[in-house]
């Protein structure tokens, strides 16, 4: 379990690239750390610990684990950044559609801010309630945007067991926000 979220950090890490800096992306980090730079690791950890320990106490429900377990995901990382290395070298630039962004920011409106951060929260709140099993699949298959077949393969599952767990997983948040008021948010 370990090295899939030691995995996560890595993918995490390749989500931000830095293109004003290139020398502090997480990419670069990640190289530097392969090589032994401790400062490199003190880096990406200060840069992504909170996002980890957020996503590992989401699935275990424990604080005092979730630590545990967040240390020795970063642990992970010093010791097998060479692997994350080759990863990223494997991973095609995603294609750049900075021409079609829109100027403004949602974030401008104060209304718009509040909506978004309420939904969040009802999101949250009913993501709780679903079983860890299904929690951990909404987890890898929507915010992870892992594979059916990638979600088997970390779960040790086949893919029709995640598919089945899918469905029901959907379908109960699905009732969940419902009960909130938050109407055909799974259609």
């Amino acid at each position: 379990m370990r090295s899939d979220f030691a995995g996560l950090v890595a993918g995490i890490a390749a989500e931000r690239p830095s293109p004003a800096a290139k020398d502090n992306s997480d990419e670069a980090l990640v190289a530097k750390i392969a090589a032994g730079n401790r400062l490199a690791m003190q880096v990406l950890f200060a840069r992504h610990h909170a996002r980890i320990y957020r996503f590992v106490v989401r699935l275990l429900a424990s604080e005092a684990l979730a630590e545990d377990v967040t240390s020795e995901v970063f642990l992970d990382v010093w010791r097998q950044a060479h692997r994350f290395e080759a990863e990223l070298r494997r991973r095609p630039e995603p294609p750049s559609d900075a021409g079609s962004m829109d100027a403004s920011d949602p974030a401008d409106n104060p209304e718009a801010t509040f909506a978004i951060k309420h939904r969040g929260e009802i999101l949250r709140n009913c993501l709780t309630r679903l079983s860890p099993r299904h929690r951990e699949i909404i987890d890898l298959v929507y915010y992870h945007e892992k594979s059916v077949q990638e979600a088997a393969t970390i779960l040790g599952v086949p893919g029709n067991t995640v598919k089945t767990r899918m469905f029901h997983a959907r379908k109960k948040l699905s009732e969940l926000l419902e009960a909130q008021g938050v109407v055909g948010a799974l259609a």
